[in-house]
């Protein structure tokens, strides 16, 4: 089948999709941190042995880890605990040497408060992207703004000190 034809447009219809935590899959500088190297050692087995069509990477951007990679404090990098970005570049082009698609998990609703545009939007009520984030007063008793949990437990806002 043409890689252009019309059907290979719905791959994942069919497709093996392989979710993989870099974190915890294979730790190859002895760390005890998996990384983008680890996966790369896996690669064969992974189209050869389990016939997986996509591998969907979890986070492995920068980040001060509060939430295992998924507040993102910078998204066009790779965060030095799983590698670099020449060996994401690496792991790329050899999965799609073995035809491996690569499926990158994008966390576009909420960053770190590292990030430079939370770092931004904090820094003024005047800021012209202060709008980028939700920011609340509290209710008159100070209590917060309402009553949203944080998937942490308790609250989900926090007062700037």
């Amino acid at each position: 089948m043409s890689k252009t034809s019309p059907s290979n447009h719905y791959w994942w219809h069919n497709g093996v999709i392989y979710q993989i935590y870099p974190r915890s899959f294979y730790d190859t500088n002895g760390n005890g941190v998996g990384d983008l190297n680890g996966i790369l050692l896996k690669l064969d087995y992974l189209a050869n042995t389990l016939g997986v069509n996509a591998i969907w990477l979890s986070p492995f951007y920068p980040s001060p880890m509060k939430d295992f990679g998924y507040d993102v404090a910078n998204y066009i990098d790779v965060d030095p605990l799983f590698g670099n970005l020449a060996a994401f570049d690496h792991l790329l082009q050899s999965a799609h040497e073995l035809d491996i698609k690569i499926i990158i998990d994008l966390v576009p609703n909420h960053t770190s408060d590292q990030h430079p545009w939370f770092v931004e939007s904090r820094s003024s009520i005047d800021n012209p992207k202060r709008d980028w984030y939700l920011w609340l007063d509290a209710k008159p008793d100070g209590s917060p703004p309402n009553n949203w949990i944080s998937v942490f437990g308790g609250s989900a806002w926090e007062w700037d000190t």
